[in-house]
């Protein structure tokens, strides 16, 4: 073998190594360490060097295959129509490409129609209803084998344990478990309430909220459903169109997300994209992107599968809101009630559709909290017009010449000390109004639109004046 293949050989098995690494963490764990993009972009290495190499594709390859194995305090759960993942684009070129081979696979020149759905951020399940009756409820798991979590899922209040109407003796729906922005606010009050860990994000909390042996931890937890596609089904004539399916399951009652709409073709589906795009920061719930599928039952079925995911679907997904980059520094920044501020110097990294260098820390009892320290590779969050911020360190990455964060004795404008008063999060400079930092900040808001509204008194003239004393 040429050095050159040999290197090829060795970057594919690092990969499989980091990727099941990853998998492990995600849907075992329900921890995961890296931003979902540094993982699509390890993916699509991997699927890339497979591509040009496929005689290195062995079938324990995580392109080959879903999600992860099933934890054993969950019984398990044979899919008998496997779940599987979907196919991801990250730009318009990809998502046009994607709608061309459509049109060629199906020999037709006329336009497609698609079923345009958000993509839910949470956790993907099974839920198997006979005779209308809800019998079991099963994780996605490896796509094939999944979690039996039936008791968790009954005490989802938006899930029926009964069909409406004349249901089919046998109907597996498939959709997502999430928790709302509204539900993730209230269950991470009630854990610091009680001493307990915080969860990251909903999606992190959904996903432990549904996988909790005790199936009374998850019925007190403000966990929510929408169907969006099936499984096994007998005894049930579907309908045509993907869309109308839904409708049905709506009228069986059925939670169906509201947002899902019929689009034709590549233009149409990119102003979906878009409009989701504006609606995203305002709706109650995570959405990572829009999924488009074609409408048509029977061309789903011309289109069929690959090993792992449909030909008929495609997941667009949004510009990454969190990425990894690494902590260069920590400077403190002096408010105007003296209250000092840690924030993070980091290599310019791309997120959220903005480069960015500096992100808050908080304080230092959140920097305590997550073991942050200078040289990291941290994780870091840009969502919207919220401040970016480190939400995580990437531990496996450490080298051992990551240094502490201190918090500074003197303050780093006037040099008066500072106080951090026992069991308090937050520092001061005891300069007072002494402290440059502290005056100007003071001056702002005395000249502010909420205080005096001083006209022509901005940031930039008050700065100038305490400069020149």
């Amino acid at each position: 073998m040429s050095d050159d293949r040999e290197a090829v050989r060795r970057r594919i098995e690092e990969l499989r190594r980091q990727i099941e690494y990853h998998n492990y963490r995600y849907y075992v764990l329900d921890d995961p360490e890296i931003p979902d993009a540094e993982y699509d972009r390890l993916m699509r290495e991997l699927q890339r060097l497979e591509a040009e190499h496929p005689e290195f594709i062995t079938p324990d390859s995580p392109t080959q295959r879903v999600g992860a194995a099933p934890r054993s305090e969950f019984g398990e759960v044979r899919h008998r129509v496997p779940m599987l993942s979907l196919d991801n684009c990250f730009s318009e070129e990809e998502l046009r490409a994607f709608v061309r081979r459509v049109h060629d696979r199906l020999g037709i020149d006329e336009p497609v129609e698609f079923c345009a759905e958000p993509k839910l951020d949470g956790l993907a399940v099974s839920l198997r209803y006979e005779d209308g009756l809800l019998v079991q409820g099963a994780t996605r798991g490896d796509g094939y084998t999944g979690e039996d979590v039936t008791a968790n899922v009954r005490t989802i209040h938006s899930i029926p344990l009964r069909l409406r109407g004349e249901a089919p003796p046998v109907l597996e729906v498939r959709g997502e478990v999430f928790m709302t922005h509204k539900g993730f606010e209230e269950l991470n009050r009630r854990q610091r309430e009680k001493g307990e860990k915080t969860f990251a994000n909903p999606r992190n909390a959904a996903a432990g909220s549904l996988r909790q042996l005790d199936p009374r931890v998850t019925a007190e937890r403000p966990l929510s459903f929408y169907a969006y596609a099936w499984g096994e089904v007998e005894g049930w004539t579907l309908p045509d169109t993907h869309y109308e399916v839904l409708q049905r399951f709506r009228a069986l009652g059925l939670p169906v997300s509201r947002l899902i709409r019929l689009v034709m073709d590549a233009e149409g589906c990119l102003s979906y994209y878009e409009d989701m795009g504006r609606q995203r920061p305002n709706l109650p719930f995570d959405i990572d992107g829009v999924v488009y599928k074609v409408n048509r039952l029977d061309w789903q079925e011309r289109l069929g599968f690959v090993s792992r995911a449909p030909r008929w679907a495609i997941a667009h997904k949004f510009p990454a809101q969190e990425e990894m980059t690494r902590l260069l520094s920590v400077d403190w920044q002096v408010g105007r009630t003296g209250a000092l501020t840690p924030v993070a110097r980091l290599e310019p990294v791309f997120v959220g559709g903005a480069t960015v260098r500096n992100a808050t820390l908080h304080n230092m009892d959140e920097i305590e909290r997550k073991d942050i320290r200078i040289g990291d590779w941290v994780i870091v969050r840009r969502a919207g017009d919220v401040i970016p911020e480190v939400v995580g360190v990437v531990k496996s990455k450490r080298t051992g010449k990551e240094r502490r964060i201190q918090l500074p004795e003197r303050c780093p404008v006037c040099g008066s000390e500072v106080i951090r008063p026992e069991g308090e999060a937050i520092a001061r400079c005891s300069g007072g109004l002494y402290c440059p930092a502290q005056r100007k900040e003071a001056i702002k808001h005395f000249a502010s639109r909420k205080a005096m509204d001083i006209e022509g008194l901005g940031d930039k003239l008050v700065d100038q004046l305490v400069d020149k004393g």
